[in-house]
């Protein structure tokens, strides 16, 4: 349609929201479906933040508030890096946006000329690409393997780095691997951005408080504070708080970043929905205690999904360090035949055939920029994993 703007030509829809809609459509019509692609916890926002929300309607806090965020806030913010990550930030190096989104979308838009290019490992989440594509950019994709459980290694940032480069976009935990990376892994990365002082670092943080075992999880500009006048660190409380609905993400880096952030914002959306503001606040200020119960509940899932993948036929599926996904491959199922007649020739094909067959809705991981593989979202039930799980081991020895 010649009405509309070109840059809509550079961008695709986002495929975990195609897959979540496919799925309630399907149920909609009487189907029995297991939907396993929508990336929220399954828990219900802590009272205590409920709570919070709506003593601020009753104070009356229902007016605009500052583009930036409430004062309470961003306090709460840079009290929260210092707290937890050692990162010291004035309250005005701080944003606060309509989730994790706005903030990525805001600092791309603030800062990429056309020709820039934006480094981004991958699989990634769906969303970076487009982004950068959106605003003028030029994504360079740099593939990863299952033996490294999807983790950048220096020499292939390094070799991926030109003169054209601004950001690499860095997700520990990632979305959609799981895949976490330690200090010593995360220190061979920052050794390499030292040598090219040009690049930025925007890191997505969202699924910080979501890793397992003995994990410890560690941000770049805290591994190497001299990275600091150059990194944007992003996080909200979509995660680990269980307020995705709530729409709050939020950043903190250098103050002339914040400030262009803060002007295309205030032309954008102004600021985020105060009653979302002030139970963010109690979030990060408030008792801590649920998130390792729910970290307990989360682990337990991931053993359950990971090992029963891996007795399904054809099926390899690596144990993440943390976020709510897996990522397990199915490249030895590639060229088979399902039930239907249809010959399986990609992920796709096989995540299609999956929710024909067996009404298990994943999303294929060539929507991540890696396949053949597909990721699981285990943010819901024992029970209904159980049997997502059963109902893949069905599928793939079908597969003939």
């Amino acid at each position: 349609m010649a009405f509309l703007a070109d840059a809509l030509s550079r961008v695709k829809p986002s495929a975990t929201i195609a897959v979540s809609q496919k799925a309630r459509e399907l149920k909609a019509a009487g189907r029995d479906v297991i939907g396993l692609g929508a990336g929220e916890p399954d828990f219900d926002t802590p009272d205590n933040i409920k709570e919070a929300a709506m003593d601020a309607i009753k104070r009356g806090e229902t007016k605009y508030t500052p583009v930036a965020g409430i004062p309470p806030l961003r306090e709460a913010i840079a009290k929260k890096f210092k707290r937890e990550n050692g990162l010291d930030y004035d309250p005005s190096q701080v944003i606060v946006g309509t989730g994790g989104k706005q903030i990525l979308f805001n600092a791309l838009m603030a800062t990429l000329n056309e020709g820039d290019e934006v480094i981004i490992p991958a699989p990634f989440w769906v969303s970076y690409p487009e982004m950068v594509a959106i605003c003028g950019g030029t994504s360079v994709p740099i593939a990863t393997s299952i033996e490294s459980k999807f983790k950048l290694s220096a020499e292939a940032l390094e070799a991926a780095i030109t003169p054209k480069t601004k950001w690499l976009i860095f997700n520990s935990p990632s979305n959609p691997s799981g895949g976490a990376y330690s200090h010593d892994e995360l220190k061979a990365l920052t050794d390499v951005l030292l040598r090219h002082p040009h690049v930025w670092v925007l890191t997505d943080d969202m699924y910080e408080h979501l890793v397992y075992d003995d994990f410890k999880f560690v941000t770049p500009a805290e591994v190497e504070p001299k990275l600091y006048d150059r990194t944007l660190t992003m996080n909200g409380v979509s995660k680990a708080y269980a307020m995705t609905g709530w729409r709050i993400g939020y950043a903190a880096g250098p103050i002339e970043l914040i400030k262009a952030m803060d002007m295309i914002q205030g032309q954008q959306t102004s600021g985020a929905c105060s009653i979302a503001q002030w139970a963010a606040v109690e979030a990060l200020n408030g008792p801590q205690d649920f998130i390792e119960t729910n970290k307990t509940l989360f682990k337990g899932r991931r053993d359950l999904v990971v090992s029963m993948l891996n007795q399904a036929t054809g099926i390899e599926c690596p144990s993440p360090e943390g976020a709510f996904y897996v990522y397990p491959s199915c490249a030895a199922l590639i060229g088979k035949t399902a039930p239907s007649g249809k010959v399986i020739e990609t992920d796709a094909d096989f995540v299609t055939e999956l929710l024909e067959v067996e009404g298990v809705a994943v999303v294929h991981g060539s929507a991540f920029g890696q396949g053949p593989n597909f990721r699981i979202s285990y943010a819901t039930s024992d029970e209904l994993l159980e049997e997502a799980c059963t109902r893949i081991q069905r599928f793939c020895a079908s597969l003939k």
